[in-house]
């Protein structure tokens, strides 16, 4: 009988398309990964147990009932059990006081990682579940403003040790819906790599427009560019790119999340992290560079907390 390892861990990333597990040492390392097209979205009946118990079957074999973390929207309204959003200002410790621990079928727990709520928003109390784990993974030492991209990417302010509040921002849904099914899409070609240079035109065309103009009236020039010979095929989706993630760095200026020569931190593990550095960068932002791992250690950090708090009694 294989024994039950006290420093390994399983972190799962179970998202809407897509399930991932991490299997990861004591220092955080990720000792092996299983990844799957099995989001919450395609698993019938609500049936999440027996997807985790098959996926984590080896390492269970080789190691023992390792202890399980699972945090994003596997926690949602839509997921295994919705879980409770804790209210910003928040800390690490607040985070890990509203864990939920619960026994799986095979021995063992899942312990569940609440979401994160900023109520001052407007009109309506936002919410986010999973970046708050790369938050923490960050650090809460130094008080500065983050940016962390993705469909639905959140500008979050750390202050006095805490997360103090956030925005969601609807970009990559909106990039995505546009540049697969829009008429903007429709004459446009994408080169096998990015045009950064087209990129840049749209971030640069959105940053130094004057007038009082958003983005409903900036997509149209991806067309009329192309109409009038100024854009390529080839160019267009780059072009749009620039012009719909430039539109949200000055939506998050005009909303007092940065001003001119501030310096943000972007934290991911994607490509877009470096997509959001090149506009950063344009609008003149020093720009720091967060761990590509921030989940995986803000998820350790958490854990870490709440396991001590249930020896502690």
């Amino acid at each position: 009988m294989t024994t039950i390892s006290m420093t390994l861990r399983i972190i799962l990333d179970w998202g809407t398309t897509s399930f991932r597990a991490l299997l990861v040492d004591g220092s955080g390392h990720v000792v092996d990964r299983v990844e799957t097209a099995e989001g919450i979205q395609s698993v019938a009946d609500g049936a999440f147990a027996p997807v985790l118990e098959r996926a984590i079957a080896p390492w269970r074999k080789a190691h023992g009932r390792l202890p399980v973390y699972a945090a994003g929207m596997i926690g949602s309204r839509n997921g295994w059990v919705e879980m409770p959003y804790v209210p910003a200002p928040a800390t690490a410790e607040s985070l890990a006081a509203a864990v939920r621990i619960m026994p799986l079928s095979g021995g063992g727990t899942i312990t569940f990682l609440p979401g994160l709520t900023d109520r001052a928003a407007m009109p309506y109390p936002d919410v986010m579940r999973g970046e708050e784990t790369q938050l923490v993974g960050l650090g809460l030492g130094t008080d500065t403003t983050v940016v962390l991209p993705g469909t639905h990417s959140k500008w979050a302010r750390i202050e006095k040790g805490a997360i103090a509040r956030f925005q969601t921002f609807v970009t990559g849904e909106i990039f995505g819906t546009l540049s697969k099914h829009s008429f903007l899409a429709k004459a446009a070609t994408k080169p096998d790599t990015p045009d950064w240079s087209a990129f840049l035109r749209g971030a640069a065309f959105i940053r130094d427009d004057t007038r009082e103009a958003g983005l409903l009236s900036h997509l149209f020039a991806v067309r009329t560019g192309w109409l009038s010979g100024a854009l390529k095929p080839t160019e267009m989706t780059d072009y749009l790119s620039g012009i719909v993630v430039g539109s949200e760095f000055r939506e998050a200026r005009a909303l007092g999340w940065f001003k001119d020569g501030d310096t943000i931190a972007v934290v991911g593990d994607d490509d877009l992290v470096d997509v959001y550095g090149r506009v950063a960068m344009a609008y003149g932002l020093t720009v720091v560079m967060g761990p590509d791992d921030a989940a995986v250690r803000g998820c350790l950090a958490i854990a870490a907390i709440a396991e001590a708090r249930d020896q502690a009694g």
